[in-house]
């Protein structure tokens, strides 16, 4: 994807400094005014291949699977990431899925906090399944 470059990435810059300098409070966080987030949900290709990732190898226990109401024949699935916070998943039977794309309103990444402890028995099972990954060790700052 092409990056800005010269005086427009001057102007993103400079826009993203009044916006820094209007909207930041970093310093004085209010009370926010929610609990959290009960859930993310996502679109999988294959439910029992999603449910052997995020369960079996990353150990979030999956809570719910049934139907998913808008769309029958979907399978709408919920892992448990702790604290109260949900990792829901959903499959379009029938559907063809064409290849990952950035793009507006997709997600680019999704980024959990763990310990180093369990950071590096994770990455030992993706290096032992042969799985690529990014992260702090591969050229992406933690």
């Amino acid at each position: 994807m092409p990056q800005p470059d010269g005086a427009q990435l001057d102007a993103v810059r400079a826009r993203r400094d009044e916006l820094r300098e209007e909207f930041l409070r970093a310093d004085a966080r209010p009370t926010a005014p929610t609990r959290g987030l009960h859930h993310l949900a996502l679109i999988c290709k294959d439910v029992e291949e999603t449910i052997r990732f995020y369960q079996e190898f990353l150990g979030f226990p999956l809570v719910e699977l049934v139907e998913n109401r808008d769309y029958r024949g979907s399978s709408h699935f919920f892992f448990d990431l702790g604290n109260k916070n949900l990792l829901g998943f959903f499959d379009f039977p029938g559907h063809d899925h064409p290849p990952f794309m950035e793009t507006i309103g997709a997600v680019q990444h999704l980024a959990l906090s763990i310990s180093p402890e369990r950071f590096d028995e994770i990455k030992a099972k993706l290096d032992e399944s042969g799985t690529e990954y990014l992260g702090p060790d591969r050229g992406v700052e933690d």
